[in-house]
């Protein structure tokens, strides 16, 4: 009795079969690996978010420098620029964190050390004078921050931390010079009750 189905019949088709599938395999293209663009140099993002920031546009601007900085960690440049910004917006405690990154990369940087130096008295000439008006500037606290006013007079050679600010008189005239300085001296006394710091001296 022979098979309906002779095995050299079935090994071809099986044969064929197999070829048929290799040939395909090998006629499909492989698909195109879209490459990725070049990551910009350090002076074009810094190019880039110094135009957003000229044209107002400051919180692109940061944004811009935030991606200088992930993509050049080590570079201090951009975080100066956000710190700088956040001071000019008067965002003391957001300049501080970015001035503190500056000092990270560069601990000498006079820039960030200024910008956390002058905001942290900003922060702490706000704070004191809540306190003072909430009446809360007693105790311990009241000790500690007479210490810290008289290390910053001595640190700094001054005998007054924050001087009254001097209003800039509009243009007299001439006839008027001597009213308008007796108003001058009138502001700048009327101004000293405002000193956070009037207390710790």
């Amino acid at each position: 009795m022979t098979p309906a189905f002779p095995f050299g019949r079935i090994s071809r088709v099986v044969g064929a079969a197999a070829c048929a599938i290799l040939l395909s395999a090998c006629a499909t293209t492989k698909p195109e690996v879209a490459e990725k663009p070049p990551v910009p140099t350090m002076e074009e993002l810094l190019a880039k978010a110094g135009e957003a920031n000229t044209a107002g546009r400051k919180e692109d601007a940061v944004t811009l420098w935030k991606e200088a900085a992930a993509a050049y960690p080590t570079d201090k440049a951009p975080w100066s620029s956000i710190a700088q910004t956040r001071y000019d917006a008067g965002q003391y405690g957001d300049a501080i964190v970015n001035a503190q990154e500056v000092l990270v990369r560069d601990p000498n940087d006079r820039l960030a050390n200024s910008i956390i130096a002058i905001s942290g008295l900003r922060l702490s000439t706000r704070a004191l004078a809540d306190l003072s008006r909430q009446n809360n500037l007693s105790g311990s606290i009241r000790t500690e921050s007479q210490d810290l006013a008289k290390l910053l007079r001595e640190s700094l050679g001054e005998q007054v931390l924050v001087p009254p600010p001097v209003a800039s008189p509009a243009p007299a005239k001439p006839v008027a010079r001597g009213r308008a300085r007796a108003r001058a001296k009138q502001a700048v006394a009327g101004s000293s009750g405002a000193d956070p710091f009037g207390a710790l001296k």
